[in-house]
């Protein structure tokens, strides 16, 4: 009696589990939606070693992993996911600009922003080190809020709200500190150091 009891309410037990979740099936379940720049890229190259005229003129040579280009936005970004070494030309076809990231944007066609292990070394052989940079081809200046850390051949520098030109030959950081030549150490201000490079 006891068995057929105890059988009973399993049997109902399963019965309105079964209901309840007939119920429940007629919810839709929505996936969030997919945002722009989540996306798929338009057009992906693996591989890349290209180069890069403005007006007929040979400017940039650009070697990536991968170059993927998503045309959500117009004009379309340009993405390296897995790291850039772009290298930049002068008018005469020299070098005058290394630049290297493990990852790059291209916004708008004008605006990079380059993150992580940002490396960069202008004509003078000055490197520059950071996690964060950006660069305005169409103001022609470059910028940074992170900390940034200045090799020259005589000096370091460390510090943070970097501003420079495009070649990286003018440049002022703030918050800085370093270790100079001791004829530089009167003139220098205690916060703030503006450089100079003079092309040779």
């Amino acid at each position: 009696m006891e068995n057929r009891i105890r059988r009973a309410c399993l049997a109902g037990a399963l019965l309105t589990l079964l209901a309840l979740a007939a119920c429940g099936g007629n919810e839709r379940a929505n996936a969030p939606s997919v945002r722009p720049e989540d996306s798929l890229a338009f057009m992906q190259s693996r591989g890349v070693n290209t180069l890069i005229s403005d007006s007929g003129v040979l400017r940039y040579k650009i070697v990536a992993e991968t170059w993927d280009i998503h045309d959500n936005t117009q004009p379309a970004t340009w993405k390296f996911m897995n790291g850039m070494l772009l290298t930049r030309f002068d008018e005469r076809r020299h070098v005058d600009l290394y630049v290297q990231a493990d990852t790059a944007y291209l916004h708008q066609q004008y605006l990079w922003e380059l993150r992580g292990r940002v490396h960069i070394k202008n004509i003078q052989g000055t490197r520059f080190r950071t996690e964060e940079l950006f660069w305005d081809m169409q103001r022609h200046e470059i910028w940074s809020n992170r900390f940034m850390r200045i090799t020259t051949p005589t000096r370091e520098l460390q510090g943070t709200t970097f501003r420079s030109n495009e070649q990286m030959t003018d440049y002022l950081i703030t918050n800085s500190a370093g270790a100079f030549p001791a004829e530089d150490t009167e003139s220098a201000p205690d916060t703030t150091v503006q450089q100079r490079e003079r092309r040779q």
